[in-house]
């Protein structure tokens, strides 16, 4: 008897809605809205700079993909890296710029934005169905990491197709949710635009 093994619930894409429009400030400064990205296959992550805990591992898988299309000629047009901070009172253009130079991330292929936190916090939780969110660090934590407050926020990247659909979210955390990830980005980038 063989076992299969299932997909998580969240992977395999399926239909999980569509992104609301946004508009948020790239870490070039210009202003980069849900528009443009319109007819492109991206991958959105949530993170923060100063992040100690999932971003460091979850951020170089984005890079990682951005990697992969950077000279590829037939799709590079075709896709989109989004990184969208959640503490945007620190993470300013230009803290984005020197973060993204960390990675060597084109500028054309992956975008590091930042906004209002209210936007954010929105866009994660309605838009993208996310866990997002803050706590202050007792005096002691506080004392001992320098850090005021802990920023919690979800280790998945999202894949938005063509049509601004939201069609799975991968553990970015996870080996065998990243080569998921790049099966089904793969078959996105393949399938045709239709009206």
């Amino acid at each position: 008897m063989s076992e299969a093994k299932s997909e998580p619930l969240l992977e395999g894409l399926k239909n999980f809605g569509a992104v609301p429009d946004f508009t948020f400030t790239e870490r070039s400064g210009r202003k980069v809205s849900l528009a443009d990205l319109k007819d492109k296959v991206w991958v959105a992550q949530f993170f923060y700079t100063h992040c100690t805990d999932i971003c460091p591992l979850t951020v170089p898988q984005m890079g990682l993909l951005h990697l992969e299309y950077l000279n590829d000629p037939e799709f590079r047009s075709a896709v989109h890296f989004v990184s969208i901070t959640v503490d945007p009172e620190r993470d300013t253009p230009e803290v984005l710029s020197k973060y993204a130079h960390r990675f060597s991330a084109d500028p054309d292929l992956w975008l590091f934005l930042t906004g209002e936190k209210a936007d954010t916090y929105r866009l994660a939780q309605q838009g993208f169905k996310l866990g997002i969110g803050e706590e202050l660090n007792a005096p002691e934590i506080a004392k001992k990491t320098g850090e005021e407050k802990e920023f919690f926020h979800s280790n998945r990247l999202i894949l938005i197709d063509r049509k601004a659909q939201v069609r799975g979210y991968y553990a970015g955390i996870d080996a065998e949710a990243m080569v998921r990830l790049r099966r089904d980005f793969k078959i996105l980038l393949a399938e045709k635009l239709t009206s």
